[in-house]
């Protein structure tokens, strides 16, 4: 029997990778996204290349009525999910505290915060049941507050802190939770965050090699693969050029 992971914000960057690689290796997906004609193409794309089975689920992580009626209908031969990757977040804007949009930062909390909270609460029985390995992609920026990070660092803060808890709380159950903080990843990251403005999206990334989509990808199915006596609590992953937050080497 194939085994299934579930993976969140799967369209793009991080998430889209882990389709890719999880597809790799048999995996069969639940693949979530709020860009139904995206998870369709992605859909096509792996099922061309993989004999796996694929099963879309379109809603928005920060609506919990979404998220709840999406999961309660997921079929029954679909709920032995062995892994969770909550992976949708996002940033917006890089103001100061005292210029930002605070409809920007309730956006990002209800998405990195609240968004885990609604998909790993609503899919907690199937969790119990079958030791779901829980996979949270936080950030750098929950580990070090920047300049003009203000609300985003709070939520990936808070992110760092809710898989703490999920990893004390399911202690019991043998459920594994890990928190994977990656540094610069070039992906649609950063034309979120600058609200289109590609120029400086790219300008994130000029003088140096920042990480790939693939790269997270890879350590998330590292997390998984340790033996049944083994959890990585979590790690911390980020290009050679970078020391820190603060920290690069552009050349």
């Amino acid at each position: 029997m194939k085994k299934i992971a579930f993976i969140t914000g799967a369209t793009s960057g991080i998430g889209k990778a882990c389709a890719d690689t999880f597809a790799e290796q048999g995996y069969n997906l639940i693949l979530c996204g709020r860009r139904s004609e995206r998870l369709s193409q992605l859909k096509e794309e792996l099922i061309s290349k993989f004999s796996i089975q694929i099963l879309c689920s379109s809603f928005d992580v920060q609506n919990q009525s979404e998220v709840t009626n999406a999961i309660l209908s997921i079929p029954d031969e679909w709920k032995n999910i062995d892994v969770l990757i909550n992976n949708a977040g996002l940033s917006l804007g890089r103001d100061n505290f005292s210029d930002a949009s605070i409809q920007d930062w309730e956006t990002m909390m209800q998405t990195n915060v609240m968004g885990v909270i609604y998909v790993t609460k609503a899919l907690m029985d199937s969790i119990v049941q079958h030791q779901t390995h829980i996979i949270n992609i936080g950030s750098i920026a929950a580990k070090e507050v920047y300049e003009n990070g203000n609300a985003y660092c709070a939520s990936k803060a808070a992110l760092d802190s809710l898989s703490k808890s999920m990893r004390i709380d399911l202690l019991t159950k043998g459920v594994k939770v890990t928190a994977i903080h990656p540094g610069a990843v070039e992906t649609e990251f950063s034309k979120v965050r600058y609200k289109g403005d590609q120029e400086k999206a790219d300008a994130v990334y000029k003088g140096f090699t920042p990480l790939t989509g693939n790269d997270i990808a890879q350590t998330v199915l590292f997390a998984i693969s340790q033996p049944a006596h083994v959890c990585i609590n979590e790690l911390t992953v980020m290009p050679t050029a970078q020391a820190s937050a603060f920290h690069f080497h552009k050349k």
